[in-house]
């Protein structure tokens, strides 16, 4: 209840006071304070109790009271010292806003006995805020054809400063187009203008970038940015321009067809369709329509066909980028063919003695003809032929020549096959080869020569006429008529001419007559074989006759006693001799007579034989005996001879 009453007391108390605020307003001339904002609290302000002329105490005995509109505590009394102190820190932007100057209006309250003072404070401004942009970015599409002078209003800075601390004026960063002016509208307030100096060109420039600054008066100063982004709006007024007017490039022949040879590059600096570029072959040959093509949009240029460097080793291709609106550039792109190692090296023989004759000096064989469609090291050619022949290759890069090296010898060698090679210097190699083939010519330096110096043969002598003694065989090594040979006896006898004939192809010897042991017993001729360059050899033939057995033994009869007489003791009846022609066992004899008979053989001195009584005969018993005489010979067959002799007994008287 005591409560309810007190505050019923003040409210009374505060209706009161501000009836007599209002009063005193109305009335008496305030005094007047001022406090720089943001000065720290307990500050003093003044010595109230001096400035009401009030001596010491007096303040609190009177019960002096500040009182702010709306009870706002912003200042303190000291009663005791009647010092009037700042409550807290004051913000003047937060109590004024952008009112100046900025007062803020109080009473003095004495109760005791009541008195009212009018009083005000005011606040003084200090440069404690910057000027701030409420876009901080601004964009401003400003078309490149835009004349000169042109003015863009511009938003400007808010600062909540006042008087000199608020914005002083603008500037701008440095650039070469725009500068900004400063205006003052009628409430005092500046704003920025910018305008344009010079020309603008969005292909040197498509944009810039500005910074604005508001700058305020105080001091220091203090100021706030804001970004300026200006787009220069395009004009088509640039044709396309590629970033090379030449281009080389180098690309193998053997690139597979969709290959990507090169990707142009056009630039147009005008924008949006302006800047629109598409790619086409400038007026291109129909080789050159064929064999690649470009990318409207990329530029992309690829291989339409493949190439080969042996048939176009460069391309000269133009082309030309276009713009949407008609305008166009144009380059040129210098394609060149890079050789691959695609060809082997081709031979062929310009000249060739195919026949070679033997024992002939160093000559030039063959005249060769190499190249090869690639280039480079791939077109060097090196050639070579096998090591182990008798040639050599005579240095000369587009012809070598095959030369022979020494003499060749028909008889070792009658043909030669060799093999040219050509290898290029690519990686890997790639070769070409020639067979050649040579015949090697006879020439008459190989006389016929005999299988044996010496033929000795054995002919029976019964062969008949015609008979074939032997065959000599002789050869040549050489060939064609150097090669033929002719069979001759060299220097015969009359004797063998008659007996013997030699055929002069085979060789063959045959018997012309009968030859006969028993008158000759050999043959020795040579025989010559001719070849058909006047060349000779020799060898012998040794013809042995052989004996047969074809003369039958003879008897010759020396001497023959008869009669002889009877009773007589060993009488020599006869003496023969015993001959044979024929040799050997055939020439060897047996003689004999019949058994039944009294005689007897007997052998002396050689082949003589005494044919004797083997005791005495008896007229009176046989007067006469016929005696066969048997000579056999050794032979195969066997040839005997039969001689008959007839030995008479004469009388003698002895028988009376």
């Amino acid at each position: 209840m005591e409560s309810s009453r007190k505050l019923i007391c003040r409210q009374r108390q505060v209706l009161f006071f501000f009836l007599f605020l209002g009063l005193a307003q109305a009335g008496s001339e305030p005094r007047r304070y001022s406090v720089v904002e943001e000065t720290e609290g307990s500050s003093l302000v003044t010595n109230l109790a001096k400035d009401l002329g009030l001596g010491h105490g007096e303040l609190s005995r009177r019960g002096a009271r500040v009182i702010f509109k709306g009870n706002k505590l912003h200042l303190q009394l000291d009663q005791e010292t009647g010092d009037l102190l700042l409550n807290e820190k004051l913000d003047r932007e937060e109590l004024c806003g952008h009112t100046e100057p900025c007062v803020l209006r109080f009473q003095v309250l004495l109760e005791n006995p009541l008195e009212f003072f009018q009083a005000e404070l005011q606040v003084i401004d200090i440069n404690d805020h910057a000027p701030v942009f409420i876009d901080r970015d601004m964009l401003l599409k400003i078309p490149e054809s835009t004349s000169p002078g042109t003015i863009f209003p511009l938003k400007n800075a808010q600062d909540v400063d006042v008087g000199r601390n608020n914005i002083e004026n603008y500037i701008i960063s440095p650039n070469s187009y725009f500068r900004v002016i400063t205006r003052k509208r009628s409430d005092g307030k500046k704003y920025p203008e910018l305008v344009l100096d010079k020309v603008l060109d969005r292909e040197e420039e498509p944009d810039l970038r500005l910074t604005l600054t508001a700058q305020d008066g105080g001091s220091p100063p203090r100021s706030g940015t804001a970004q300026i982004y200006i787009e220069v709006v395009d004009i088509n007024d640039n044709a396309p321009e590629f970033e090379q007017p030449f281009y080389r490039v180098q690309i193998p022949e053997d690139s597979p067809v969709g290959f990507l040879i090169a990707n142009v590059s056009a630039t147009d600096v005008d924008m949006g369709v302006n800047g629109e570029i598409s790619y086409s072959l400038f007026q291109a040959s129909e080789e050159i329509s064929k064999t690649f093509e470009i990318s409207p949009m990329t530029g992309e240029i690829r291989l339409k066909k493949q190439l080969d460097f042996e048939t176009t080793q460069s391309y000269e291709v133009n082309i030309e980028a276009r713009d949407t609106g008609s305008l166009s550039g144009k380059c040129t792109v210098l394609i060149q063919v890079m050789d691959v190692n695609d060809n082997a090296p081709e031979v062929t023989m310009s000249a060739l003695t195919r026949q070679i004759p033997e024992n002939r000096p160093e000559t030039v064989v063959a005249v060769f003809s190499v190249s090869d469609l690639d280039s480079e090291e791939n077109g060097k050619i090196r050639c070579s032929i096998q090591d182990d022949l008798p040639f050599f290759l005579k240095s000369s890069r587009k012809y070598p020549e095959l030369v022979l090296d020494k003499e060749l010898d028909r008889e070792e060698e009658q043909e030669i096959s060799l093999t040219l090679t050509a290898l290029d210097g690519g990686s890997p190699p790639r070769y070409g080869t020639v067979q050649v083939h040579i015949e090697v010519v006879d020439s008459n330096d190989n006389a016929p020569e005999f299988e044996q110096s010496l033929y000795k043969v054995h002919i029976p002598e019964n062969s008949p006429v015609g008979s074939l003694v032997v065959t000599v065989s002789a050869s040549d090594v050489d060939s064609g008529v150097y090669g033929k040979i002719s069979y001759t006896f060299f220097q015969p006898s009359e004797d063998t001419s008659k007996t013997l004939e030699v055929n002069p192809m085979t060789g063959e010897i045959r018997l012309r007559k009968q030859v006969d042991f028993e008158t000759v017993l050999s043959y020795e001729v040579d025989i010559k074989a001719t070849d058909g360059g006047g060349l000779s050899g020799k060898c012998t033939l040794l013809l042995q006759i052989v004996d047969v057995n074809d003369n039958p033994p003879e008897v010759t009869i020396s001497a023959l006693t008869s009669p002889i007489p009877e009773n007589s003791p060993e009488i020599m009846v006869a003496v023969f001799s015993v001959s044979d022609p024929d040799s050997g066992d055939n020439g060897k004899t047996i003689s004999s007579i019949q058994d039944d008979l009294p005689f007897l053989l007997k052998p002396s001195v050689k082949n003589f034989y005494s044919l004797v009584t083997r005791r005495a005969l008896d007229r009176e018993e046989r007067a006469e005996y016929n005696i066969t005489i048997t000579v056999t010979d050794m032979g195969t067959p066997r040839l005997k001879t039969q001689h008959n002799i007839t030995v008479l007994v004469s009388d003698v008287n002895d028988n009376a």
